[in-house]
């Protein structure tokens, strides 16, 4: 069985900055802003959340159905997709247009400011959910505005329940939008900023959109989750980090690890521990797609951290 990654295929330039943000951003000169960052290192990756979350997944043994955009420079991430086993069938290449690319800066308390130039990715809605046997899950990760929208219609239509992971695509919504996609999707994930986000922009609780949905998972980084599942709330602690490297894609490895796990059959408590431990491992690793972890020792982390067994499953038995 597999699971449909819809989104973002990128190159990420990322860089450190010794200092704070806080320290060199004067809060009654935001109207004139005009600052620089010294970043003495900088590191290119492959990035992107379909790109990501196809990554950790395939770690864990499952098979990604990436459905996305590449630009004409893109060839390095078809090889790089082709070498880790992930089907680039439904990725299409733009030929006039760039590859999606990512610019980040991370200061010493891993705050991080980022850009973000679409290319490819803005032609991502030509590229229909495919009615492919074998699908079982989807996700509606940060992509095209109108791709985003149309995929996520498509599935309902399909039958296929997926994650709704708008992260910083957010905004790009209105309240009507936003209400549609909750409508639609089986589970929502956020961290703790979009989902204040998302409750302001729809004028409801974080309680009402959980009410919509099989459950809301709210990410709050080193504090764990909130898991809400009918009326109910559960923190989920976090599994704290062998060390901290770089905080970019975490979000993304703890999706992939919930998909897996929704996919297995899990709990949607035990998908966000197992999350949490994929989670703990990428932050220990530079960039978004370099860090290692087999099932295996995925689930002996799972039992570390929680002192339970992992659930049976179909992969995990």
């Amino acid at each position: 069985m597999s699971s449909l990654i819809c989104g973002s295929l990128a190159y990420d330039t990322i860089t450190a900055f010794d200092g704070r943000f806080a320290d060199h951003i004067l809060p009654d000169k935001v109207h004139m802003l005009n600052v620089a960052f010294l970043v003495p290192s900088m590191r290119k990756d492959f990035g992107g959340c379909a790109g990501n979350i196809a990554y950790t997944m395939r770690l864990l043994g499952g098979e990604p159905v990436v459905l996305a955009t590449l630009g004409s420079d893109g060839v390095d991430y078809e090889q790089r997709l082709d070498g880790l086993g992930i089907s680039r069938r439904h990725v299409r290449v733009i030929a006039d247009s760039l590859t999606a690319q990512a610019h980040i800066i991370t200061d010493r308390d891993d705050n991080q400011i980022t850009s973000f130039h679409p290319g490819a990715m803005q032609f991502a809605h030509t590229q229909p959910v495919p009615r492919q046997s074998g699908l079982r899950l989807g996700i509606i990760a940060p992509d095209g505005r109108q791709a985003m929208l149309e995929h996520a219609e498509q599935m309902a239509q399909a039958g296929l329940p997926f994650v709704f992971d708008p992260g910083q695509g957010l905004p790009m919504f209105g309240t009507e939008e936003l209400r549609r996609f909750v409508e639609l999707a089986a589970w929502v994930v956020v961290n703790d900023y979009e989902g204040a986000m998302l409750a302001e922009r729809c004028g409801w609780s974080l309680q009402r959109i959980a009410g919509q949905v099989r459950g809301l998972v709210v990410t709050r980084g080193a504090q764990g989750c909130d898991v809400y599942e009918g009326e109910s709330q559960t923190r989920v602690a976090a599994r704290p980090a062998a060390r901290v490297v770089d905080p970019t894609g975490c979000g993304d490895a703890f999706r992939a690890a919930l998909l897996w796990a929704l996919e297995a059959g899990w709990p949607l408590l035990d998908a966000c521990r197992l999350g949490n431990v994929l989670g703990a491992r990428k932050v220990a690793c530079g960039g978004p797609q370099n860090h290692s972890c087999s099932l295996d020792q995925a689930l002996q982390d799972f039992r570390s951290a929680y002192g339970v067994p992992p659930p049976d499953s179909e992969r995990a038995a």
